[in-house]
């Protein structure tokens, strides 16, 4: 059987369903401390200021795991770091489900930041590896399942906290499903990510036409002009970046921006943001790789910041939820599509680029949305809110800027 025939089939290897598992996990754990927050400010008589402080810890860890985590794929392997994250994940979790005081509780997001974001660039890049002849149809649905979990957080857990359970419980048992996955980790086959620079340039284990064509730009590039990569890959980790911010952003604040509303209410709210940006990457799966990924991601991204605008600024709250859910659509596969547009623009080094932008997309979630919390207690978080429209749009100018990749040389 053919690779491209491997490629195709309906039915995605065992890494690639562990790795859509690993994404509702990781989507679940992203929504806890959001739907929590009123809970946790109360046990812990904290302010939205020390939230914001727990956010930017975690943001900060997140980012490093990420970034590491690829690094680190490249000499020694997938198994031993998706395992690795997994498991600091699920000790994180655990620190935070018995954590006996707010200082224990914002140190327990060192672990948790870290295997989570060694898993998340760990997965875009497997994906990269494995489905390279659909890159953009695999990465959204792979965000598509981050997605499912991300809106089934507060969905569930609001309803389990008006229930009568203690917040602890919920993440202990998170914390146990961590230790699955780590298991699985340990077992399942899959591509090993590493590469040697002196290796002469070829495919993945499991690529397509992008890595067989000869060319000498990206994966050989010529002494003398560093630009030519650079300049690209510093646009695409400012529109991740900027990207990032804005989904956080509305995500982590949107239950306290709808404070008047019951907290049932609240959690629909920011349910009904994640079943929208999980509804984006869903049409996108179908429809993204019929266009150029580029101008596809950028479109999206401004739909996102006038969607984000209107929703800050209408007096209706219903109409607003429903702007933020509208927000959440346009936002869904700007994240999946940027990592598809340097997989192009880098074949081969699909771990350290994904984990590069990985760690780029939290610098965004460690400069702004833990700063709304700040801003809440100065200005107000409705002008914090509207500054996430603002983000999308700088996303939006950094993919325009990037423009085409150059043409490769035939040999």
């Amino acid at each position: 059987m053919s690779e491209r025939t491997r490629a195709r089939r309906p039915i995605p290897p065992g890494a690639g369903i562990l790795g859509g598992m690993t994404f509702l996990l990781i989507g679940w754990v992203g929504l806890l401390i959001p739907t929590l927050i009123r809970s946790i400010e109360s046990s812990f008589a904290q302010s939205d200021a020390g939230i914001g402080l727990y956010y930017f810890v975690f943001a900060v860890t997140y980012a490093g795991g990420s970034l590491l985590g690829g690094l680190v794929t490249e000499r020694l392997g997938r198994r031993l770091v998706l395992t690795a994250a997994a498991a600091s994940m699920a000790i994180g979790l655990l620190s935070l489900a018995i954590a006996p005081s707010w200082t224990t509780f914002v140190l327990a997001a060192l672990p948790t930041g870290v295997g989570i974001g060694g898993l998340d660039g760990g997965m875009n890049g497997l994906f990269l590896d494995l489905f390279a002849a659909n890159r953009g149809r695999a990465l959204n649905l792979l965000h598509l399942c981050y997605s499912l979990g991300a809106l089934s957080a507060p969905l569930a857990i609001g309803r389990l906290i008006d229930a009568g359970v203690a917040w602890p419980e919920i993440i202990g048992v998170t914390a146990a499903v961590a230790l699955v996955v780590a298991a699985l980790f340990a077992t399942v086959a899959m591509p090993s990510g590493r590469h040697r620079s002196s290796d002469p340039p070829a495919p993945a284990t499991v690529d397509g036409p992008s890595a067989t064509t000869a060319d000498g730009a990206d994966r050989r590039p010529a002494r003398g002009t560093p630009g030519r990569i650079a300049v690209p890959l510093v646009l695409l980790a400012l529109a991740i970046a900027a990207g990032v911010a804005a989904e956080t952003g509305v995500s982590n604040w949107l239950v306290r921006f709808l404070e008047n509303a019951p907290l049932s209410v609240a959690t629909t709210g920011l349910t009904l943001f994640w079943v929208g940006l999980a509804s984006g990457r869903l049409v996108s799966s179908r429809l993204a790789d019929r266009f150029d990924h580029r101008w596809f991601a950028t479109a999206a991204t401004l739909l996102s910041g006038v969607a984000c605008l209107g929703a800050v600024l209408s007096p209706w709250q219903p109409v607003s939820i429903a702007l933020f859910a509208v927000t959440g659509f346009g936002i869904g596969p700007v994240y999946p599509m940027i990592i598809v547009v340097a997989g192009e623009r880098f074949p081969g080094r699909s771990a350290a680029v994904s984990g590069s932008l990985g760690s780029a997309a939290l610098a965004g979630a460690i400069v702004y949305p833990p700063v709304m919390g700040f801003l809440s207690v100065t200005v107000g978080l409705g002008i914090a809110m509207a500054g996430n429209a603002v983000l999308a749009g700088l996303c939006a100018l950094a993919l325009v800027l990037v423009g085409r990749p150059p043409a490769r040389r035939r040999v």
